[in-house]
């Protein structure tokens, strides 16, 4: 049974009736670009074969009412000005805070509606599940409201504009774009000064695996939230209203006096946003080692720089960039926990991704999640069934 089937089953049973719209979205892999994008630079994501399915039809007057595969109870809040959640019912600001932005956004949206939503992509392994969920609530919310088709940008802005504002975690488009923008066998590149998006191929004969470390990624604790500051005080520091506005040679010039700890922060997003574009130019000749040697470097200014790495992320780059058939390695997403990313080649392969697992289980007594995955389209509203 296709994960479609199965939402509209599921709905039909908890609402009586089938959905009028279903929309999904792709969790996003972040390539490279850690944590550049809030500081006006570039980044390059992917979107994946994982995502989020959303369901949604005209409810009952006054009434939104949600449930999900991991939140079986239904849930009922009034309509109209929706408050923030939180607790056990926080993943609801997520799809409110798609409908408050909506309505910023002068756009049409449902004065009331019952939601279902689906999703095969781990939580808190840093695949942004939650950017994906506000791209298919928010197509799901449009069309059933019949409003015009937005752009890809303005949906990607409708979910940072939700994530920042409502849910509370001061992002920036990375996630949302990403999801938005994902073409298969593509990547996904954003230059977040403007923010404009563009996609590069990925050569052929290439796999992409995440070990999800299975440590938990909480963004909204406020780690996060401290890099944000961080970086914006390291800024100012400089005299730059971006770090990312900033050459390696700019910033190694002007470093001298700032505190040690806004240096490095500053340092890691410098480095990083330069790392990006020798990823494109090496990605455009197909030099996929030198590829793999900057996603190992980024890791290590994310690990030693930016210090939003973790031992079992450390572990798992240690395990990998050292193997066969692995070009290399890092972290993807915020950090703080979640998961790896590995760009090999196609004879790496189960039994190669197994032996990691071993060794992680033999050092933190558990296995990670192996996630072998395609490179897939992005967020859209699935074909009605007649």
């Amino acid at each position: 049974m296709t994960p479609e089937t199965k939402l509209t089953s599921h709905f039909q049973q908890l609402y009586g009736r089938p959905p009028a719209v279903v929309a999904r979205a792709p969790g996003r892999v972040e390539f490279i670009g850690n944590h550049t994008d809030y500081n006006g630079g570039a980044v390059l994501g992917a979107g994946i074969d994982r995502h989020v399915w959303v369901a949604v039809s005209r409810g009952l007057p006054g009434q939104f009412r949600f449930c999900s595969d991991q939140n079986p109870v239904v849930l009922t809040l009034p309509s109209g000005g929706p408050t923030r959640q939180t607790g056990a019912q926080s993943w609801l600001n997520y799809p409110l805070g798609v409908w408050n932005s909506l309505g910023k956004a002068g756009l049409p949206r449902p004065p009331d509606f019952d939601l279902l939503v689906y999703s095969d992509l781990p939580p808190g392994a840093g695949l942004s599940s939650s950017a994906a969920l506000e791209l298919a609530a928010a197509l799901a919310f449009l069309k059933l409201a019949a409003a015009p088709e937005i752009s890809r940008q303005k949906l990607a802005e409708i979910g940072r504009d939700a994530e920042n504002n409502f849910v509370g975690v001061p992002c920036g488009v990375l996630d949302q774009g990403t999801s938005a923008f994902a073409q298969r066998d593509h990547l996904v590149f954003i230059d977040c000064s403007g923010p404009t998006f563009s996609t590069t191929p990925m050569p052929a004969g290439l796999r992409l695996w995440v070990f999800n470390s299975l440590a938990k990624h909480a963004l909204i604790d406020g780690m996060y939230a401290q890099r944000h500051a961080e970086c914006q005080q390291a800024a100012k520091a400089l005299g730059v209203d971006l770090l990312a506005s900033l050459t390696p040679e700019q910033f190694r010039a002007r470093r001298a006096g700032l505190p040690p700890v806004l240096a490095k922060r500053a340092e890691h997003i410098v480095e990083e946003h330069a790392r990006v574009g020798k990823v494109v130019r090496a990605l455009a000749v197909g030099d996929v080692a030198e590829v793999g040697s900057l996603l190992t470097a980024s890791h290590r200014s994310s690990q030693h720089l930016f210090e939003n790495s973790t031992p079992e992320l450390d572990f798992l780059v240690d395990q990998l960039a050292g193997r066969a058939g692995v070009f290399g390695a890092r972290l993807t997403g915020g950090g703080f926990g979640g998961a790896v990313l590995a760009l090999t080649g196609m004879d790496f392969d189960g039994i190669a991704a197994e032996k990691v697992s071993c060794a992680y289980l033999a050092k933190f007594g558990r296995m990670p999640e192996i996630l072998p995955l395609q490179v897939a389209d992005g967020a859209q509203l699935l074909p009605s069934k007649p």
